[in-house]
């Protein structure tokens, strides 16, 4: 699905992302932890097509990234919902741009809300929603278009802990009926743990460890120590692993 090869990026004469190398395989999720200012962003808007490069290649589905994807469903921190208008219309606009016809277009938004359970929120507006609230409609009105690739960048990164956990799972729960290709950025070790299948741990502009995790899937991981476990694997490649090399 997603292979980078020899990837190099500099703002200025400062270099935020230094020969990094990554595949991603099609319908599976990769979370990116590391450090404040260790390029992780940068990579998710890479591979977003919202920023160019010029040194090292970035392939979609066998497709050189050159700009935008049309298949591409990005969810940043600010949640990007237009204050003026309603829930409904917040996720009706990317269909309405797509030029969907109205008898369509109104049962993709009713399945969407009814699947993700905020049929009662479609009238309000950003303001009259609680930040878990916000979260449901932003990726309501991503999945509605059937993005073939999901990006997010800290995502959950405002809310408070059970609510972030809430959303967690309901990101589990979504790629479980709709396997789609996630990649997350997160500063959470047990977020990067939960949400991913493959683990990517950046420091300094580089991939530092790729971690595959065996316990993905399950919902209840949280309460075993395999989890925490893992959680320990990549607390220690960020804290300690200055030494190792990447493989």
């Amino acid at each position: 699905m997603i292979r980078v090869r020899n990837l190099n990026y500099s703002y200025g004469s400062d270099l935020v992302l230094s020969n990094i190398n990554l595949s991603i395989e099609e319908n599976t999720t990769c979370t990116i932890i590391g450090p404040s200012g260790c390029g992780k962003t940068t990579l998710l808007y890479l591979l977003a097509g919202l920023i160019d490069y010029t040194d090292g290649e970035i392939y979609i589905k066998n497709e050189k990234v050159r700009g935008s994807r049309r298949e591409t469903g990005v969810i940043l921190q600010d949640y990007g919902l237009l204050p003026w208008k309603t829930v409904w219309n917040n996720i009706a606009l990317g269909l309405k741009v797509r030029g969907m016809e109205r008898e369509q277009l109104n049962k993709e938004v009713s399945e969407i809300l009814r699947e993700l359970d905020i049929q009662e929120l479609k009238n309000k507006y950003p303001s009259q929603l609680s930040g878990g609230q916000k979260q449901r409609v932003t990726i309501a009105r991503t999945l509605v278009i059937k993005p073939d690739l999901l990006l997010l960048d800290e995502f959950t990164s405002a809310l408070d802990a059970m609510t972030k956990e809430n959303i967690q799972n309901l990101i589990l729960n979504i790629y479980k009926k709709r396997p789609v290709t996630i990649v997350f950025v997160t500063h959470s070790i047990e977020e990067a743990v939960f949400l991913g299948q493959k683990i990517v741990i950046m420091d300094k502009a580089k991939i530092k460890k790729i971690i595959d995790n065996p316990y993905f899937g399950d919902v209840e991981i949280r309460s075993r120590i395999d989890y925490y476990n893992i959680c320990l694997e990549v607390r220690r490649w960020l804290e300690e692993g200055k030494n190792h090399e990447t493989p």
